[in-house]
């Protein structure tokens, strides 16, 4: 079977002969990374037989309900990860504060931050759910990092990248040289390269967002929705369909696949909030993706991977995928955003408009 195939460690180590100086530690730390992903798919994969499911009775530092697996999945990152020598520190959704490794373990020289469970709230109903994560370099190699060594943009990461625990399980990265997917066989317990050079179709006919939310959302963005939803007869003249998973690993995989723009916008909800999602280890990894794959990816006001992180826990509004649709969601928010909308379809709900003169 392996004759004709390439192994997740093969690819890897075909990336590093590009570098001859290259230490070999980055893939030494992605191929861990693969190792804990698969020990969650296992965990996943048993459901109600593993005893896996159900609340965990606590809150995490998001103020979120835990649930059993999330707590399992965050403790499997951590084992893996801690002990091979690549890392100085580790910063997960789950943890209130950066892991330290334990004192016996040789610090490295990159960061590793991780949801280690995206999408949980759909664990109890068998949808499908996944892990993301990030990897950047630390400025004090062999050293604990700081919580400030974190707070790096996106554009400084070396490799991001997912998993998806669904039918099949898939692994899904760039280490800066396109966007490569990679199907666990199960009985050979490897990832196979079977999606090579992944790349985002140019036009749009999906676009994903809780329209739930559409009493809070910002002006630009109910106009960008109307307009898909009025179809071939309306100013896009293209019939769009609507999509939502609540799970950004979902979302995301479904868009590299067959394209469309994902909304997880600003809103008035919590104003207090400049958005829902975590900019380090959601936000971040999936740009790094979806910009190898040749896609954008945006706040609505900047590109996502320009933003200075000022927390670790920091959220951010991300609209991602086909660079057309991304691009018009931006040029909405120059323009609309500053007067109310007058929407054809609903009364509107202005957001940051500028006050009457």
């Amino acid at each position: 079977m392996l004759a004709d195939r390439t192994t997740l460690a093969q690819f890897l180590i075909e990336e590093r002969r590009r570098h001859p100086g290259a230490s070999g530690d980055l893939n030494g730390l992605i191929l861990d990374v693969a190792l804990a992903c698969k020990a969650i798919a296992k965990r996943v994969a048993q459901g109600a037989l593993g005893g896996v499911l159900g609340a965990a009775g606590r809150t995490n530092v998001q103020g979120e309900t835990q649930q059993k697996l999330d707590v399992l999945a965050n403790d499997l990152f951590l084992r893996v990860n801690e002990w091979g020598g690549y890392v100085a520190g580790m910063a997960s959704e789950e943890l209130e504060e950066p892991y330290v490794l334990p004192a016996q373990h040789p610090r490295g020289k990159y960061l590793l931050v991780f949801d280690p469970l995206d999408g949980s709230s759909n664990i109890d109903v068998n949808v499908a759910v996944g892990s993301i994560f990030s990897i950047l370099r630390t400025p004090n190699p062999g050293a604990d990092a700081a919580v400030e060594d974190y707070l790096q943009p996106g554009s400084e990461q070396v490799c991001a990248g997912y998993a998806i625990y669904g039918p099949s399980t898939m692994l899904v990265l760039t280490v800066g040289t396109g966007v490569h997917g990679f199907t666990l066989e199960p009985q050979l317990g490897e990832f196979i390269l079977t999606d090579p050079s992944i790349g985002l179709p140019a036009v749009a006919t999906e676009f994903a967002i809780n329209a739930s939310n559409r009493r809070f959302w910002e002006p630009a963005v109910a106009r960008y929705v109307d307009e898909c939803l009025a179809g071939r007869t309306g100013p896009r003249a293209r019939d769009f369909n609507m999509r939502w998973v609540a799970s950004l690993v979902a979302e995301t995989h479904r868009i590299l696949t067959r394209g469309g723009v994902f909304l997880y916008p600003r809103d008035s909800k919590d104003p207090a909030k400049a958005g829902r999602l975590r900019l380090l280890y959601e936000a971040n990894p999936v740009a790094m993706l979806v910009e190898q794959a040749g896609g954008l990816a945006s706040t609505g006001r900047e590109r996502m991977l320009d933003v200075v992180p000022d927390g670790l826990h920091q959220r951010i509004a991300l609209i991602f995928g086909v660079t057309e649709e991304v691009e018009r969601i931006e040029r909405y928010h120059r323009e609309q955003n500053d007067r109310a909308y007058d929407s054809p379809l609903y009364g509107t709900r202005g957001l940051f408009r500028a006050p009457a003169v």
